[in-house]
């Protein structure tokens, strides 16, 4: 029997791909950082290292490849931008790029290093960390459930395609 795979399929086969590889791993910064922390907090410039290379290397690539084969699943089936669970997904998508780009990537640019001075100063004592760092990393971890919500909103979009 010859294994009959349509572009449709492909599309989504790379779509569903990307969201699980290059999203996934995003999931688990949310447990970095108390980790981190709990053993000991030498290790947060890792942490701030580790969410860079994840949302710069996969979750912005995964993005770029949620939409184009969205795009093109979107004219192969003849469905409508207008549609909400369409245009719903579609936005929490650009929201969830966006925050990337804009927030989250500078955020641990800014955060690994003024850590690191932090724990450079303290020598072989007690880490003391700055009331800005644990300001700013709690606004980080906030910031991340709330994008990972939103993607587990958009996934029950796909899947449901409510009004379709």
């Amino acid at each position: 029997m010859p294994l009959a795979v349509t572009s449709y399929d492909f599309s989504l086969f790379l779509h569903i791909t990307a969201v699980v590889v290059g999203l996934g791993a995003t999931f688990a910064e949310s447990v970095m950082f108390p980790v981190a922390m709990k053993l000991n907090p030498r290790h947060l410039p890792y942490v701030h290292r580790l969410q860079l290379t994840l949302n710069q290397f996969f979750a912005i690539p995964a993005l770029l490849v949620v939409l184009a084969t969205g795009f093109y699943q979107v004219s192969d089936r003849d469905w409508e931008f207008g549609d909400f669970w369409l245009s719903a997904t579609f936005a929490i998508v650009i929201v969830i790029a966006a925050v990337n780009i804009f927030y989250f990537i500078p955020a641990d640019r800014r955060l690994g290093p003024m850590v690191e001075r932090e724990i450079a100063a303290a020598g072989d004592g007690e880490i003391v960390l700055s009331d800005q760092y644990r300001r700013q990393s709690t606004i980080e971890g906030i910031a991340g459930s709330i994008i990972g919500v939103l993607l587990v909103v958009a996934i029950y979009l796909m899947v449901t395609k409510p009004g379709l």
